[in-house]
């Protein structure tokens, strides 16, 4: 029977790991990231959701059918330790592969060494990192491995699997979310650093508090950065967040103009004004600035909330959100940039409806179903003396004519019944448009009459 091979050795597609000549690196000269990789599942940080006590994964090892699953989360997390223990816990050969640099080919050989081991009663978990660059037919290829047991998947992705993966992989795997590490996870790695170190690091109490947050969740990068700080001399003054960020590079924030953290926020931005809430409206707009997004972009969506969701209510939000953008359109950034800032708090400062937006929608329905029903013929012109003969305009009451400048004539098609689309609310400029429409009613009712 071929030897199993460990967790931690990398493993060759065509057989067991060659001979490497070369001898093993001291630990001391291993990247500290390397050797803080926790060796078991308990040691794992900020995940407690599944791997605490009541973690789905510590149920599904606990039955002892591990299903294949899809980690989805942020960089630095833990997805490929989680995977490698996994695999140990569960007695499985492991064998990894990053979609990046591998094609169906790699899957083939894969799918075949694990079809191999499984005839020797060895189960197979194959790790793929970066799942969701694989193409659909490279996707479709794990269904039929999948399905009959021949490898147990564990795939890695940052982005959102509903729209990064086939409908069909996912129904045949478990998505598991991994959450960004907290405040108190990155603290616990530090200590775990210092201690490997055996030295603190130089650091003063807010000092540290902002290497936390210029990790932003990512333990990886957090590690990377205490052995930048370990490498100063012993005799390093302990270093406030100004100093901190001379030395230490800022890490970008996580931002993807065209995936799933674009759209997050600019939700965000969306109901924060919605919610009238300037202040976090201004957080996402500014979140979204930092993040790389194209100012006009965010002008655009601040135009479409004026229509949606402001409407009649403050019927000056529309222009003077084309205003905004117009204002960045000629003045570029980072001036033009505060126009857009101030036409974010006035949105989110403004009185919401959408009753507009409601009331075109209903209007779309209720066109797309009469058809074609013809306007009534008094309010059709007559330019030729046949349309006359046939009635076209005639009897047209001429509003201006009107000592209030109201015929309360019919302007719906002949047959359709009168309807109520646009139902203002009782705020803003609309409360005063409500006051209106109320007093044309009775008089439409009264004429009528």
């Amino acid at each position: 029977m071929p030897r199993k091979p460990t967790s931690t050795e990398p493993q060759d597609l065509f057989g067991p790991p060659a001979a490497d000549p070369s001898p093993e690196p001291s630990r001391a000269a291993r990247p500290l990231a390397d050797r803080l990789r926790p060796r078991t599942l308990d040691e794992v940080v900020g995940q407690d959701h599944l791997l605490g006590p009541e973690g789905t994964l510590t149920r599904m090892l606990a039955r002892g059918s591990l299903a294949s699953l899809i980690l989805w989360g942020p960089p630095g997390v833990g997805k490929t330790t989680i995977a490698r223990l996994l695999a140990v816990r569960a007695d499985l050969a492991f064998v990894q592969l990053s979609a990046v640099f591998s094609g169906v080919a790699d899957l083939k050989r894969a799918f075949e060494d694990a079809a191999k081991r499984r005839r020797t009663g060895q189960g197979t978990l194959l790790f793929v990192d970066e799942i969701h660059r694989f193409n659909r037919a490279q996707q479709d290829g794990f269904l039929p491995v999948v399905e009959d047991g021949t490898i147990t998947l564990v795939g890695a992705t940052t982005e959102n699997p509903s729209f990064a993966l086939n409908g069909a992989l996912l129904s045949r795997c478990q998505v598991l979310v991994l959450r960004r590490l907290d405040d108190a996870a990155l603290d616990l790695l530090l200590a775990r650093a210092e201690a490997e170190l055996e030295r603190p690091l130089p650091l003063t109490g807010e000092g540290r508090a902002a290497v936390r947050a210029m990790a932003d969740g990512d333990g990886r990068y957090l590690l990377n950065m205490a052995e930048q700080l370990a490498a100063l001399p012993a005799d390093t003054a302990p270093m406030d967040p100004a100093a901190v960020a001379d030395l230490l590079a800022k890490r970008a924030a996580l931002y993807d103009k065209d995936r799933e953290e674009h759209y997050n926020l600019i939700s965000a931005l969306h109901k924060s004004l919605r919610g009238s809430d300037p202040d976090a409206a201004l957080y996402w707009f500014a979140r979204m600035l930092a993040g790389g997004e194209d100012p006009r972009y965010i002008a655009r969506r601040l135009v479409r909330f004026a229509a949606e969701d402001i409407g009649m209510a403050d019927p000056q939000a529309l222009p003077l959100s084309l205003s905004g953008w117009e204002t960045y359109e000629r003045l570029g950034s980072p001036e033009g940039e505060l126009a857009l800032a101030q036409v974010v708090v006035y949105l989110g400062t403004a009185p919401k409806s959408n009753a507009v937006y409601t009331a075109f929608g209903a209007a779309r329905a209720a066109a797309k179903q009469t058809g074609s029903l013809m306007p009534p013929a008094h309010i059709l012109n007559a330019p030729t003396r046949l349309m006359k003969d046939l009635g076209y305009g005639r009897d047209y009451a001429y509003d201006h004519a009107a000592e209030d400048a109201f015929s309360g004539q019919n302007y719906f098609p002949d047959g359709m019944p009168r309807a109520q689309f646009y139902q203002p609310r009782e705020r803003g400029f609309e409360r005063e448009i409500a006051r209106r429409l109320e007093y044309w009613a009775k008089l439409r009712a009264e004429r009528a009459g």
